[in-house]
């Protein structure tokens, strides 16, 4: 069982930037971010492979959003600039065990306001 905490969230005015990270206790394939904005569905923000660093993002965070891998550390930070209020949800750190299937593993969520 794999156990991840993240840090970072927090409020910040509409342009400004956050940076989010997650720590895994053990080895993982893959970490990745969701959101989860009130009255809708969890959405992928960005994934990352935790060995050759192929990184996938949404559209709508595209050139805004970058995410990256500490292997040392067994960490992984997710940069966001241009906030928008849009970006508003709760952040959800997941990380899988294998490129096919295995177990998936999620944090507790941290909330992100863009507010001004």
């Amino acid at each position: 069982q794999v156990q991840l905490v993240e840090s970072g969230g927090g409020l910040v005015q509409p342009g400004g930037s956050l940076t989010l990270s997650c720590a895994a206790s053990g080895s993982v394939y893959a970490m990745g971010w969701y959101r989860q904005a009130p009255g809708k569905q969890r959405e992928l923000v960005a994934t990352m492979t935790r060995r050759s660093g192929i990184t996938n993002y949404a559209d709508s965070v595209k050139g805004r959003f970058t995410i990256s891998r500490d292997n040392a550390k067994n960490t992984m930070s997710l940069q966001m600039n241009s906030l928008k209020p849009e970006d508003t949800a709760v952040y959800f750190c997941t990380a899988k065990s294998g490129p096919y299937g295995g177990s998936v593993y999620w944090g507790q969520g941290t909330q992100v306001t863009v507010s001004s």
